[in-house]
This record gives C-alpha cells, structure tokens and sequence, in this order.
C-alpha cells in the first residue's frame, strides 16, 4: 500500500522524468552507462572518459539533469522531515531545481578560470571531471532512495542522516581517488591546489551552512 504523501502525481511525474532521462542514457551510451555505475572503487571509466573531454559532453549532460533534479527532489524531502512541512509547489521546486544547477554550473566555470590564472589547467579539468562524475553517481543513487521516501518509507531525521552520510562517503571516496590519481602534480603545485581547496571546495559550503543557520 502506497504511503499517502502531498502532490504524489507530481513527484512521481519527476521520478518517471529522471528514469526517461537515464533510459536515454543507456540506450545512446550503452557500454558508457554500464562502465560508468562502476565508477566508484575502480578507475576504468575515469581513466577511459577523461580522455575524450568535451566542452559539451551529452552523457555527462543527460546524468547532470538527472543529478539535479534528484538533488532538489531529496533536498525537499529533507526539509520538510528536518526542519518543516510545507506544501509541494511546484514554482518554488523548479527554483530549487534551477537555483541547484546554476550553483553547480557556477562553481565549475569559476574552478576552470581559476586553473587558467594558476596555469593548473590540466589538472584542474581532470580534476572537475571526476568530481563531476562522482557527482553524477550521486545522481543515480538518489533515484532509488527518492522512491523508497516517497512510495515506502516514511522519512525521518535518522534515516536523512544516514543517507546524508552515505553521500559524503561517495564524495570523499571521489576526492581521495582524484588525490591518487594526480598525487605527483597535486605536490609539485601544494599551494596552489590548497587555495583552489579553501576557495571553491571549502568556503563555498561554510557560506551555505552560514545562511542556512541564519535563515
């Protein structure tokens, strides 16, 4: 028995939207999609992909529509468990959504400059792309999960926890093999790196943390 919830035909209109996204994925990039869900804990695909960087990758696009529109959808939910219940709406929910991309979009094109003033270029965009694709796997994690709290579970500040936890996780397994992979040029430009670091990687969620307490 479906567990009753506000706007259901909404949010499973967005489910059905990401799974026709990732459909579209898989069936145009097959052998990609399927070297891509081992992404975390082996190298292959990074080391395959990151080759054929392009400045506008439609597999990488397909999987960052996917990325944000679970991102909002979790974001919500969580929300409405941690701090108060309100209302889908769909307005506001697309100002997540576009509010959640153009951060992420943002970051990127700042980080790309910063590694052409630093001359890291190469590192830099090695590095974006397996954050980048660390994120998108985030992405598809939060599909299943979205569904469980919609349709099954019944969201509570435990289990948003845990999930939370499980994000970082995938994040800091991401960085520790981006750290790996370029360990050699990472040192021979330390000080560059750590004020990437503190500027674009750690400031950014300080800021976010600030307004969020203050709000």
């Amino acid at each position: 028995m479906l567990r009753e919830i506000i706007s259901n035909d909404w949010f499973t209109l967005l489910i059905v939207l990401s799974l026709c996204v990732l459909a579209i994925a898989k069936y145009t990039y097959s052998k990609r999609f399927n070297d891509f869900l081992w992404v975390v804990g082996n190298s292959k695909y990074l080391k395959i992909y990151s080759r054929e960087q392009k400045f506008i990758d439609w597999f990488d696009a397909l999987l960052f529509f996917n990325l944000i529109l679970s991102i909002s959808l979790f974001s919500f939910l969580s929300y409405n468990t941690l701090v108060a219940t309100i209302a889908f709406n769909i307005l506001l929910f697309l100002k997540i959504l576009l509010g959640i991309g153009a951060l992420i979009l943002i970051k990127v094109l700042l980080e790309r400059l910063i590694g052409s003033l630093f001359e890291i270029d190469a590192l830099i965009d090695s590095y974006i792309y397996q954050k980048t694709s660390y994120k998108n796997y985030i992405g598809l994690v939060l599909l299943p999960i979205n569904i469980l709290l919609i349709f099954t579970l019944q969201p509570k500040p435990s289990i948003i926890y845990t999930i939370l936890g499980l994000l970082f996780i995938i994040n800091l397994i991401g960085f520790i093999t981006s750290f790996k992979t370029h360990q050699k040029l990472i040192i021979n430009n330390f000080f560059y790196f750590i004020l990437y670091l503190c500027a674009l990687e750690i400031a950014p969620y300080i800021i976010l943390y600030k307004l969020l307490i203050d709000s």
